[in-house]
Formats: structure tokens, C-alpha cells, sequence
């Protein structure tokens, strides 16, 4: 159940009109009252009669018993309470009773004291109704109306459970604004997936994920083809900006700008400038190097990600708030980047991922920015990186980025629960889900892969795996081995064999790193930890067969992705 408190107004026959209107798109029907301040009020929906004039005259009668210059400026009050479209539909008698606990939660009407203002309850739909109040009571007073949204708010969980409809988390005041009914409406005339506003939100995402200036982010809104119109002030200083689409007019023809703080709060100019002030002031010049390196290519890129991601993981399990406040945002940054760069049967589920992502990438705990600065890096190396192709080691680098972000992600959904950040923490798990799906989609081929050169050891090498996993991890043992997985763990333990590592050593360290029970897969887990940490090429095709006809090759192979194949020890 969304309650939502519109803008205050002047004019109760206005409102009145709309509400019993047919509404823009012919949407409202049968209008009428489940509810108000009197029992005898008219209903001009349902009383042939009836007149909106009389309902109007009696409403706003307490505001003209006063003097003009006590009027409220604006004494319309106006509410829209809507439920969920899986929500079964409510009879006229329970919105009526939905409509009473509002305006008394709100403090609009008192009936313990039988005081309060005059409201009337109009619906014109299964799935919502719509309240109007006029904010003068009958002896004059004005009620106090701090905190409404607040109170009606608080009342709808409550109302949620008693009647057993879908039940929404706390809001904390950070999540972007939601498109307004008009917006929708436009979106559906255009043949818009999305309203402007969300579009637009999204298009500014993308170009801020790794920006490192402002000329940076406003070329990247100009090749994504938005109109964008800089405010500076008289000394040239720039002050803001906001963006339109080009296909996007008011009534008059002109574009319909939105400024960065109307699509998310951390869109605002000032709070874009947060995320890359601590990279422009980096004492040692890493950053700065960083930037101006030449991009990597999209396997590099998505394995430096990977990495970056694990490192992340571990700073928002231990440490301090506002570290991993920072992480969580740059994760979403990643996010974002990964969706615009990954090949087509990943890239749904993956802007799905980054869209969810959003609402978990804010809260009130102040994120400090630096510590994210790998991240970041990350995702300007993921675009500057172009986009992968699915297969070889573009795809299988996919998949390892994919399921190392989904860790992210869920340390993400567990550091938020821990905060009681209900809306963050249901985003979050959301986001899981699409990585899931996103995984199961980029995952076959180099999984296929390895499984395949894991069947073909020669049957003394796979024992020896089978050794070293059962030395290792021998209470998840059984449960590996009974997976499609486990044949590609043991291929995966058998490269790192053949370049001189050892394997129980290095598998006790990548499941000892963080928790398994998240898996659908352990071997799969285990395969991505231990091919990043060894340094190992993603796409195994290109390390050297196992197989019993084929000659071992002594030595360590050249690898394949131009790094030296050295375990990693980050922790």
C-alpha cells in the first residue's frame, strides 16, 4: 500500500473535477465517495442531485468562516492511497475504513475528540482512492501537519497487515523520485518502456560509472544523446546541470529537462564531483596513471573487476560504515558498467541487475569517498575496455565477473539488513537474483569447457584432485562431488598443479575466504575464486590438455592473458 501526499492547493472545485472526471486517458471509473468528515455528505458520483459545487461549498465552508488574511495559502490537502497490483481488490467499506485511519493518522480528523477537518474519500478505481481535506477545522484551527508522510506512512504497514496484502519496507527518504501518474501515462502514449525521468536516470548512471571529470561525464551524456543544459554562475563557475531527451516535449514543444537531483539524490553535481574529488587528490599518482592507461581489452577488464569486487567484498564485511557505504555505491557503478558491456545474452539480466542495484546503492550512511577508488577504476576499465564478446575469454571472464559481483551484491544485502535498511537490503537481494539468471546464462560454455577437460584426466591425476579436495574442504567433499561442477574444480586444480602451485593449499584458502552457503554451486564458486587467485586464463581452452594421450608439457605454459600466472595473496 503506497500513501502519497500531493502538492497542496488552492482550488477544491479543481481537484473535485479532476477526481470525478473521466481523468486524462478515460482511466477513472465510476466515481464516487467510500468516505467522509459526514455521513450526509453529497455524492455527486452516485446522487443524480448531487453537484461537485455543493461538495466544494461544503468543504471549504471552515476556511471561509475565517478572516482572509488567517486562510492557509493553500488549504487543499490531497492524498492518494494505492495498492499493489497483486493485491486482491478491497470492497468500497474497507477503503472507507482504509480513508478514516488516514486522515486521523495524518492528523487531519480527530474522532476520539470528534474534531477535525472536513475530508471527502473519492474512488474511481479497484486499486486506489484519493482524499481530499480542506485545513481549516470547523472552530477555526489549523492543523499541525509536520510529519504526514510519516504518519500515513507508518499506518500503512500497519493497514498491510491486517489485511493481508503485500507488504512494503520502511522507506529511509533515499531512494530516487518515482515517476508521477502523468509521466506513466506519457511513457504509454510514446510506446516507452520507461517514463523520461527513469530513462534519463539510467542514461546519467551509466555516464558517471568510472568518470573522472566533469568533461568526461558531460561528453559521455552527449554521445548518449541527451540534451544537457549546464547552469553556470556569473563568474563561469558551474552550478548544476540538467538533461531532457530529445524526443521528449511539453505542451509548448520544448524539451522536458530534469535536473540531476530530481532523477536520484546522488545525481546532484555536488554529489557526482564526490566520487572522483578523492582520485584527483590521490598523493601517490596511481590514480591518475590509471586513467590515463590504455584500456586492456574486455577479458583485463573484467578480470581486474573480478578482483576489485573480492577486495570490496572483504571491506564491507569488516570494514568500518562509511568504507563499506562506498563500496556498496561503486559496486553499483560496476554494475552499470557490466550491463553496457557485456554481450547480448547477458545484457538484460544485467541492466535488470544495475536498475535493482540503484535503490541499495544509497542510504544515510555517508559514504567515504577514496577507499572506492578500485572499484571505480574498475568500471571506467570496463568501459573503456569495450564490450565482450561471448565466447573465449571475453565470455569466460564474464561469467567469473558476474559471480564475484553476485558475492558482492549478497555482502551488500547483509551489511543493510544489519542496518535495518529494509528497502536497500530487498534491492539487494533482488540484484542477486538478475546476477543468478545473468550467470546461468554467461556460465555453460566455459564451464562446459572445463567439465569436459576434467572427465578426460588420466584417472591417477583425478584421484590425486580428489585428494587434495577431500584434504582440503572434507566437509563439503561429498556435496562437490555430487555436483556437475566437480569435474571442472578438478580440471581448475590440475592447472594449478601443472604451473607449480599447490592445490589443497590454495583450495583451503578460496573456500576459507567467505561463506559457500549462497551457492547453487560450490564447485562453480570454488572454480572462479581459484582461477583469479591462481592467475589462471578464464577460458581454459587455451591451457594445455590433461588428458592421458596427450604428452604433458613440462614447465609453465606461457599464459594467456599476458599476465604471470602467480597466485594472488590478497586477502
Amino acid at each position: 500500500m503506497i500513501p502519497r501526499i500531493q502538492k497542496r492547493g488552492k482550488r477544491t472545485i479543481g481537484l473535485l473535477y479532476y477526481l470525478y472526471g473521466p481523468g486524462q486517458f478515460e482511466e477513472h471509473i465510476d466515481p464516487h465517495l467510500v468516505a467522509s468528515w459526514d455521513n450526509s455528505a453529497p455524492d455527486p458520483g452516485r446522487d443524480p442531485n448531487a453537484t461537485l459545487k455543493q461538495l466544494q461549498r461544503l468543504l471549504d465552508q471552515p476556511v471561509e468562516n475565517i478572516d482572509e488574511a488567517e486562510r492557509p495559502r493553500k488549504h487543499v490537502w490531497h492524498l492518494s492511497v494505492r495498492n499493489a497490483a497483486e493485491d486482491r481488490i478491497l470492497t468500497d467499506d474497507q477503503w472507507g475504513d482504509i480513508a478514516r485511519r488516514m486522515v486521523a493518522a495524518a492528523g487531519i480528523d480527530n474522532p476520539a475528540e470528534d474534531s477535525g477537518c472536513r475530508w471527502a474519500a473519492i474512488r474511481h478505481a479497484d486499486d486506489h482512492i484519493h482524499i481530499v481535506a480542506t485545513l481549516v477545522r470547523e472552530d477555526g484551527y489549523k492543523p499541525d501537519l509536520d510529519f504526514d508522510a510519516v504518519r500515513v506512512q507508518a499506518e500503512a504497514r500497519v493497514l498491510e497487515a491486517e489485511l493481508g496484502l503485500r507488504r512494503l519496507n520502511k522507506g529511509d527518504g533515499t531512494a530516487a523520485k518515482r515517476p508521477t501518474s502523468a509521466e506513466r501515462h506519457k511513457a504509454q502514449r510514446q510506446g516507452r518502456e520507461q517514463t523520461a525521468r527513469e530513462e534519463l536516470r539510467e542514461t546519467v548512471r551509466r555516464a558517471v560509472a568510472g568518470a573522472t571529470s566533469e568533461e568526461e561525464f558531460f561528453a559521455r551524456l552527449a554521445t548518449a544523446g541527451v540534451l544537457v543544459h549546464q547552469r553556470t554562475a556569473p563568474s563561469g563557475d558551474l552550478l548544476g546541470y540538467k538533461v531532457a531527451l530529445p524526443d521528449d516535449h511539453n505542451t509548448n514543444g520544448e524539451p522536458v529537462f530534469y535536473p540531476g537531483s530530481k532523477l536520484a539524490p546522488d545525481l546532484s553535481l555536488p554529489r557526482i564531483r564526490e566520487r572522483w574529488s578523492a582520485a584527483q587528490h590521490d598523493p601517490t599518482g596511481v590514480a591518475e596513471d590509471r586513467r590515463t592507461s590504455t584500456p586492456r581489452g574486455p577479458a583485463r577488464a573484467r578480470r581486474s573487476a573480478a578482483d576489485a569486487a573480492w577486495q570490496a567484498t572483504l571491506i564491507i564485511d569488516h570494514g568500518d560504515d562509511h568504507q563499506a557505504a562506498a563500496h556498496i555505491a561503486a559496486a553499483g557503478e560496476v554494475l552499470d558498467a557490466l550491463a553496457k558491456t557485456s554481450a547480448a545474452h547477458t545484457r538484460n539480466q544485467l541492466r535488470e541487475a544495475a536498475r535493482a542495484f540503484e535503490r541499495a546503492s544509497r542510504s544515510h550512511v555517508r559514504a567515504e569517498r577514496g577507499h572506492d577508488r578500485a572499484l571505480r577504476q574498475a568500471a571506467r576499465d570496463l568501459i573503456y575496455g569495450g564490450t565482450a564478446l561471448g565466447r573465449g575469454e571475453d565470455g569466460a571472464t564474464t561469467a567469473m565477473v558476474i559471480d564475484m559481483a553476485f558475492l558482492l551484491v549478497i555482502a551488500a544485502a547483509h551489511w543493510h539488513g544489519r542496518k535495518n535498511h529494509a528497502q536497500q537490503a530487498a534491492a539487494a537481494r533482488e540484484t542477486a537474483e538478475h546476477l543468478r539468471a545473468a550467470y546461468q546464462a554467461a556460465s555453460p560454455h566455459p564451464m562446459a569447457v572445463l567439465r569436459h577437460r576434467g572427465r578426460r584426466l588420466a584417472q591417477p591425476l583425478l584421484h590425486r584432485q580428489l585428494a587434495h579436495l577431500r584434504q582440503a574442504v572434507p566437509e563439503l567433499a561429498e556435496q562437490i562431488l555430487a555436483e556437475p561442477g566437480w569435474h571442472a574444480l578438478a580440471a581448475t586444480l590440475a592447472d594449478i598443479e601443472t604451473l607449480g602451485h599447490k592445490p589443497t593449499a590454495l583450495l583451503t584458502q578460496a573456500a576459507a575466504r567467505r561463506e559457500l552457503n549462497s551457492a547453487d554451486s560450490v564447485s562453480d564458486v570454488l572454480v572462479w575464486r581459484l582461477r583469479r587467485m591462481a592467475n589462471l586464463p578464464a577460458d581454459a581452452s587455451t591451457m594445455p590438455d590433461h588428458s592421458p594421450t596427450t604428452p604433458q608439457t613440462t614447465g609453465r605454459p606461457r599464459p594467456a592473458t599476458g599476465r604471470s600466472h602467480q597466485p594472488t595473496n590478497r586477502r
